[in-house]
Formats: C-alpha cells, structure tokens, sequence
C-alpha cells in the first residue's frame, strides 16, 4: 500500500504523531476486514474509543492531521477514500478474446427471477454507498444512495420499477433503507414510504411494495452504542423526534462497516430462497464455461466465420 512522501522538511508535533500512529492502527484493522475509510468513518472511529471528543472542531483537527499525514509519507494513500467523487471512463481490450473474456465473466442471470421477492438497499448518505456495495454485490441487489430525501424523479422511477417487478414476475419488492437516526434522517423512511405508494395507488398496487428500517433504529444505538450527536434545533421535525427519543441523534458513520453488511446480509437473507437461487447459479455458470471456450477458440471461430461467408 503507498505510503509516498510529498512533503519535506516539515515536523509533526508529537500529538499529530499520536493521532497518526492510532489512525494507522484503525486503519489497519479495517483493511483486514475488506474495508477501507472516509475521513468522517474514521473520525467517529476516534470518538468511539474516546480519543477525541464529538466536535466539529476536533473533526476539522483530524482533517488537517490526517492530510499532513499523508503528504509526509505516514499514512495509506488508498487508506481513506472520498466515495463522493470518482472518474467516469471507457473501458478497453487488447483482443477480441480479451473481451469475450470479459464477457464471461459480466454474464449474469437473473437470479432473484424465481423469488417472491425483489430487494433493494437505499442508504441515506453517498459517503457510505462503498461500505454496503460488495454486500449488496454479493447478494445482486440493486443499491442506491439517497442522498438525503430522495428526489422526485427517482421515487417515480422506482415506483415504475416496482410495478414492472410485479406486473412481470409477481413479485413484492422490499426496500431496505438505512439513515441516520436524527429528525430527519427517521422521516425519511415516511417519506419514501409515502411517495413511493402515491405513485403506485393509481394502479392500485400500494400492497406490492413494503419497506423496512433497517438502520439505525433505537435498538442498534443501544446495543452498538455509537458517539451521540445533538439533534438539529433548525429541523422542523425536532419538536416530534425530542417527544419519542430525546434531544440526542446519531450519525449511520459511526457503525462500523462489518456491522452495516452484516444487518444487510442478514436481512436479505430472510428473503432469499437459496435453493431456486443455486439452480440459477449452476445454470450460469454452464453458460460462463462455455463462453469462454469461445475465447480461448477464437482464432477457430474466426475461421469458420469467414468460411461460413
């Protein structure tokens, strides 16, 4: 992993090289895991084990440590990473076999095709969509990052293909969405829920959708106990969230990833009839051997191709 020097002749004080040596030690421990880092993950990380107090100050400090740790060599540059922000680009072969290849190993069948239901995780923040990827990869189910409330344009859509799951397959589709449990992080599942149903009730088909809470719900604040925040005075669901849960909230950051792919895999799996899905499996993978038998025949195939014309 790149530790690479940018910076030279400058001197960390003995504090910034204690928060750094503990910022290696975290993050070495999640990259065991599978998972890497982003700066507010790791920064609930610190909280957690009571080595920084919750402040946006403190959180600004780590910031400027991290970053100066970066350029003068001390810490992963793919430590932490900025799921916000990526490069779109085309992808490219060296062969025809190189992309038959690739082909094999894309080709996918649908195997929730057989299910009574379909599944789809909606996480409220950007920031974590890499966390719940390679669960929800595992599992084939679409995921989406809400951003906050979910635009217009988007509910519509997916109440569109919600409607298509049914019409076509017959099945429910089950929503798993995981917020922040703050004013408005808790009424984003309403409103999901609420919209999604308007734009199915002309058709009458409210019942073909059902959505849970996955996280983070009070029950998982209790068990995993993850640093409090204050709730937002300026929410206009602040009155109704102090009435039920008090004046504190909590960010979904500050679970650990391992523990957001697990209440995924767990509940999906509740979902999921494992013995139509191995039937599927096998069915693909016959047809992943044998596409690849074209690529490593292609010089053949070509042949035969232009015998053929």
């Amino acid at each position: 992993m790149p530790k690479i020097q940018y910076l030279f002749n400058t001197k960390l004080s003995s504090n910034s090289l204690a928060v750094i040596d503990k910022a290696n030690e975290i993050i070495e421990e999640y990259s065991a895991q599978g998972f890497d880092l982003t700066l507010r993950q790791l920064y609930y990380q610190f909280v957690a084990r009571d080595i920084i107090p919750n402040k946006q100050t403190e959180y600004k400090r780590l910031g400027d440590i991290i970053n100066n740790g970066r350029l003068n060599g001390l810490i992963d540059w793919s430590a932490i990473t900025d799921r916000t922000r990526h490069v779109r680009r085309h992808s490219y072969w060296t062969s025809p076999e190189s992309v038959i290849d690739s082909a094999a190993y894309s080709y996918r069948l649908d195997k929730w095709a057989k299910q009574d239901y379909r599944v789809e995780a909606w996480i409220e923040k950007d920031a974590l969509i890499g966390v719940i990827a390679d669960v929800c990869d595992e599992f084939e189910i679409p995921y989406f990052s809400c951003r906050g409330y979910v635009s217009q344009s988007e509910m519509w859509a997916a109440a569109r293909r919600i409607r298509k799951n049914n019409l076509y397959c017959g099945q429910k589709t089950m929503v798993l969405h995981l917020g922040d449990h703050d004013p408005s992080g808790i009424d984003m599942t309403r409103d999901i829920t609420d919209r999604i149903q308007m734009f199915l009730r002309p058709d009458g088909m409210e019942h073909v959708f059902e959505i849970k809470r996955l996280a983070l719900n009070m029950t998982q604040v209790e068990e995993f106990t993850p640093p409090p925040n204050p709730a937002k005075t300026t929410d206009s669901r602040y009155a109704s969230y102090i009435e039920k849960y008090g004046r504190e909230s909590w960010e979904l950051d500050a679970l650990e990833p391992r523990t957001l792919a697990a209440l995924i895999r767990d509940a999906v799996s509740e979902y999921r009839d494992i013995d139509k899905w191995e039937e599927i499996v096998s069915q693909e993978q016959e047809t992943k051997e044998l596409i690849r038998s074209i690529g490593t025949r292609f010089d053949d195939v070509k042949s035969f191709l232009e015998t053929a014309n």
